[in-house]
């Protein structure tokens, strides 16, 4: 950080042990004499001219893309028979993940039952009639009446497996398979083999496909200024410590977040290794670099006090002055200077904390 709060109990000390008065000084300027053992140890930089390149450092998370996620919701009420995954688990598309028993699909299956029943003596009926139609004893409308049963009874029954099919794979005696509606994982679960299940309850499970995830940045608005979607971004994570992922800001939000009041960056990553898992914390490092070049200084140079910001410049080897400066932005190591300081000027970058302090109580 390049904020550095000054001690004042550490600027008093400095002012006994390192500077003797002779009488006032001018505010900024150096008292009378500096023991010369400490200008030894104090050390400078030439303030110089670089291309702006600030780094900024965001926290997000990782979540599953939501177009490739599929909540199972009861259809009916009834109780989870028994259940043949956990959380995390795998799974098949069509796979067996759950069996329901229900009074209504019981009934559904009571429908269907009767339907086909129907279809076979409607099929019945139609065979005689085509038979007594062919031997001239039958007329042709009651013929074309046989017909008409037949199509309505097979409709019937279509309906009733449509139903059936909508529920899951029909087991008999009240009991339907629910299969897997996708490839993917469980990435949640909110029943178990007893439990009642209904309508209005929560999904029962979740599958979704983690070979491609969402990665959720938080951007506040001091931030605005910096992120723009398209740039690239370093992702780093607990879990795999030295190993840096490669991505890019694929979109950012245009509105705040009511309750984190931030603006959410979207990075879309491939993740075929399994890598990334949803809610898992990360690190995003962005970088801008800008052509235009600015007066720098290294970051460890400045004293943030007061809320402003102040170097140490070194007009000659005994004689130091304080110097508020403006910012342009800033990165880990280097700071970007806007005002207060011109290019080839002294800057301390060792013990200024301590000329700082003593300069500033005098």
């Amino acid at each position: 950080m390049i904020k550095k709060q000054i001690n004042k109990g550490l600027g008093i000390f400095c002012i006994v042990l390192l500077f003797s008065c002779s009488g006032k000084t001018e505010s900024g300027t150096t008292p009378d004499k500096i023991d010369k053992a400490f200008l030894q140890k104090v050390k400078t930089i030439k303030a110089g001219l670089s291309n702006r390149n600030e780094e900024l450092v965001l926290t997000g998370k990782v979540e599953y893309d939501p177009d490739k996620v599929i909540n199972y919701v009861s259809l009916v009420n009834g109780i989870a028979d028994r259940t043949y995954f956990s959380l995390g688990d795998k799974v098949q598309k069509g796979q067996t993940l759950l069996d329901i028993r229900s009074s209504d699909l019981s009934s559904l299956q009571s429908e269907s039952i009767v339907s086909e029943s129907d279809v076979k003596i409607a099929r019945r009926e139609l065979q005689t009639a085509q038979s007594l139609y062919d031997d001239n004893m039958l007329s042709e409308k009651e013929l074309l009446e046989a017909q008409a049963r037949l199509k309505q009874a097979q409709a019937a029954y279509n309906k009733s497996q449509s139903d059936i099919a909508v529920h899951g794979i029909n087991k008999g005696n009240g009991t339907f398979s629910i299969k897997a509606p996708m490839t993917g994982y469980i990435v949640n679960k909110n029943v178990s083999s007893g439990s009642t299940v209904s309508t209005d309850s929560e999904p029962l499970f979740t599958v979704a496909d983690l070979g491609t995830v969402w990665i959720t940045a938080n951007v506040y608005a001091s931030n605005l200024l910096f992120v723009k979607e398209g740039m690239d971004v370093a992702i780093t994570t607990l879990s795999y410590p030295g190993e840096v992922f490669s991505g890019k800001i694929n979109q950012l939000s245009q509105v705040f977040d009511p309750e984190e009041k931030v603006l959410k960056a979207r990075i879309i990553m491939p993740n075929k290794d399994m890598k990334f898992k949803p809610e898992m914390s990360v690190v995003i490092k962005l970088k801008n670099e800008a052509h235009e070049q600015f007066v720098s200084v290294p970051s460890d140079a400045l004293v943030f006090d007061n809320d402003r910001y102040f170097v140490v410049v070194e007009e000659s080897p005994d004689s130091f002055k304080i110097r508020e400066v403006g910012l342009r932005g800033h990165n880990n190591k280097m700071t970007y200077i806007a005002s207060g300081l011109s290019e080839g000027e002294n800057v301390v970058v060792k013990n200024q904390l301590l000329i700082y302090s003593g300069l500033k109580e005098n």
